[in-house]
């Protein structure tokens, strides 16, 4: 599923590749969209693309990688590929993310900041659950 969208979302997109190129504008992206620096916490990155005409994002990683985001104690898994559709402050129809939830894990379809001014960031699951966490928990880690 992912391979096709980024295949049909992938003529006018900007393209990197390699680990540290990628992530540098994958941070970028972040920030110009005023999203957290750290909200994708991926490494090995093999390619980064972005079509700004569609508001379409990707990254493709070596392999599979769950991150513990220890302020908030919240296990996300990231899948080889991750795609999104992007906006201002919004990133929606999100594949290849998904989130540890008891002893589920839920496909995270959307993380967006309502307003700026609260410092918080809301996640929102393929079920309809959605839960709002501080923008800082997910500050780039040094």
């Amino acid at each position: 599923m992912a391979t096709q969208l980024i295949e049909k979302y992938k003529d006018g997109a900007e393209v990197y590749s390699g680990a540290a190129v990628c992530r540098e504008k994958m941070v970028e992206v972040l920030q110009e969209l005023g999203l957290p620096k750290g909200l994708l916490p991926l490494e090995d990155l093999l390619e980064m693309g972005y079509n700004r005409d569609l508001g379409f994002m990707w990254l493709t990683q070596r392999k599979k990688k769950e991150h513990m985001f220890k302020e908030i104690k919240q296990l996300v898994s990231y899948a080889t590929q991750v795609t999104a559709f992007v906006e201002d402050r919004k990133l929606k129809k999100i594949t290849g993310v998904k989130t540890r939830e008891l002893l589920l894990w839920l496909s995270v379809v959307e993380v967006f900041i309502g307003d700026p001014s609260s410092g918080k960031i809301t996640f929102k699951t393929g079920t309809g659950l959605s839960d709002s966490f501080p923008v800082t928990a997910f500050e780039l880690e040094e």
